[in-house]
């Protein structure tokens, strides 16, 4: 499993749909959104591939500034080692 962490920047103007189409996305979950439109993301996915083009989709969202990779983790799948 990859987890990763993202620094989203967002027109403050658009903040709530911008969060709404974050929240949508499978894998993704925001921790936090400040006034200025900074939001702290997670992505979990099952491939480095998938972080990568879930990346990609935040980043493309209508109403994103920015996108900023900030922390990267692989982790083993508990299920597959049993």
């Amino acid at each position: 499993m990859n987890i990763s962490s993202v620094l989203v920047n967002a027109r403050p103007e658009v903040l709530p749909q911008v969060q709404g189409k974050l929240l949508a996305l499978s894998g993704v979950e925001v921790h936090a959104a400040t006034d200025k439109g900074q939001l702290i993301v997670t992505i979990e996915a099952d491939s480095d591939r998938a972080a990568a083009d879930m990346f990609t989709t935040i980043s493309r969202q209508p109403g994103v500034l920015s996108a900023a990779l900030v922390y990267h983790q692989f982790e083993p799948d508990p299920d597959e080692e049993a």
